[in-house]
């Protein structure tokens, strides 16, 4: 008998909850975006529910709003990812640890340095979130005027993903022999000077850190737009996805794993985990009470620029009790804006109930007792509609307590997930292979590896 589907469940932490209106809720820390030791304690708390990853989100610029939104949004501020996820490393064990890191205003040399250097610190549990970065403000921190064109920052994606992960390939497994009696350090043999000159990028490499523990952190990729499903499908181990619906996240499913099958990779190496939002009572009504407290306790100032942001065009000047206009193209993000227009036109809402909904959360919600959530994960992996979920939590701590100590323990139950970690690694955790090295064979035996250091000059 074949061994029931697991679900697979990440954390978006960006570095807390997206919810606008979280650090308002009773009971929750104002400040948790920017306190590490609330920070630390949620990511315990996680790895206590054998969480398979800690998520944490990037934005390059103050975020692209109004200064009367953006005063009443808790994203204002918060760590830069990889100083975080390397402090976090540290009080942790087994917990994947996830970040975002942009193709369009960084360098792949940067990149590759940071995931590597993050992998070996936690001991093989690092994951890149490779985004294609949207903001005009952002733009305005990297000496442009403007956003990147679209199509343009996936063609530079797709060529950077090849970059960076040739540079972990720089060096084989068992490059570093650290012979102390020869002197020799390393085997040059077993390094390999990347050379690359493509469209966009030039790099010469050999990166200067040893191979990452996983061969390659776990790629990761968000966008739903034609050109970041397909980059996906080439590229991507774990996807993050939007939806609005089992229905159409199965439309989704189907359509990134048949782009995979179609250029020869095993859709099984792929993770697909929809963002949920999951507010948990212990009766349906108690949930759907604090949901509606918490969206209470977003601001229409934080909404209306939520949704200018998420549109990347300003609606502001329309009659806030009448229905979306006609949208035009943008630059921005292709799968934010057409959730959005989508969500307005299925349930006829107003620019004011779109930006009540947009500004506190308007994907996914799973809203109800244990057993409910539980009822409706379960039918969405048995569905084919994803492989697990990447959960937000609505609040903190009380939303990531109720999550974990009710929502897990009944997932548990049915056999649906984990109650031990399978591995040391995120990717043995997530059930997905260590990449080869593309420029060596495995590691050599150690009468080979003699002989090579006899060569070498031992």
């Amino acid at each position: 008998m074949s061994k029931k589907k697991q679900l697979r469940l990440g954390a978006f932490m960006r570095p807390v909850s997206i919810h606008t209106g979280a650090w308002r809720y009773p009971g929750a820390i104002p400040d948790a975006n920017f306190n590490f030791a609330a920070l630390k304690s949620f990511i315990q708390k996680l790895e206590a529910a054998r969480f398979d990853a800690f998520f944490m989100a990037d934005h390059l610029a103050v975020l692209n709003m109004p200064v009367n939104a953006l005063k009443r949004s808790h994203t204002v501020t918060s760590f830069e990812p990889f100083t975080l996820l390397s402090a976090l490393a540290a009080v942790t064990e087994h917990i994947g640890l996830m970040a975002t890191a942009s193709t369009t205003y960084d360098e792949p040399y940067h990149i590759a340095r940071r995931f590597a250097s993050l992998d070996h610190i936690s001991g093989g549990r690092a994951g890149w979130n490779i985004v294609t970065t949207a903001n005009p403000d952002a733009a305005l921190n990297f000496g442009l005027d403007e956003d990147v064109d679209h199509d343009e920052r996936y063609r530079r994606a797709r060529e950077f993903y090849d970059v960076v992960t040739g540079l972990w390939d720089s060096f084989a497994d068992d490059a570093f022999v650290r012979d102390v009696d020869s002197g020799i350090y390393f085997d040059p043999a077993r390094m390999h000077v990347l050379n690359h000159k493509g469209a966009h990028l030039s790099v010469r490499g050999p990166l200067n850190i040893a191979r990452p523990i996983q061969g390659w952190p776990v790629i990761i990729q968000a966008g739903a737009s034609e050109a970041g499903r397909q980059l996906a499908a080439e590229t991507a181990e774990v996807v993050f996805a939007g939806g609005t619906s089992i229905e159409n996240a199965k439309a989704f499913y189907a359509d990134v794993k048949g782009r995979m099958r179609a250029i020869g990779r095993d859709p099984e190496t792929m993770k697909i985990l929809p963002g949920a939002f999951v507010v948990v009572g212990d009766t349906v009504e108690e949930a759907k009470a604090k949901r509606a407290h918490l969206d209470s306790l977003v601001h229409y100032d934080s909404g209306i620029g939520s949704l200018n942001s998420m549109l990347g065009y300003d609606v502001s000047g329309f009659d806030p009790d009448g229905p979306l206009p006609e949208i035009p193209p943008t630059n921005g993000s292709q799968s934010g804006r057409e959730r959005v227009i989508t969500l307005a036109r299925a349930g006829n809402l107003t620019i004011r109930e779109l930006a009540a909904r947009v500004g506190s959360y308007g994907g996914p919600a799973f809203v109800g007792t244990a057993q409910t959530i539980a009822d409706e994960m379960q039918q969405w992996l048995e569905e084919e509609a994803c492989d697990g979920f990447n959960i937000m939590f609505p609040y903190l701590p009380e939303g990531l307590d109720d999550f974990v100590g009710k929502v897990v323990p009944e997932l548990q139950a049915r056999g649906l997930f984990r109650t031990e970690y399978e591995g040391a690694t995120l990717r043995e955790n997530l059930g997905l292979a260590r990449p080869a090295n593309r420029f060596f064979e495995p590691a050599v035996t150690q009468d080979a590896a003699g002989e090579r250091l006899a060569a070498a000059g031992a």
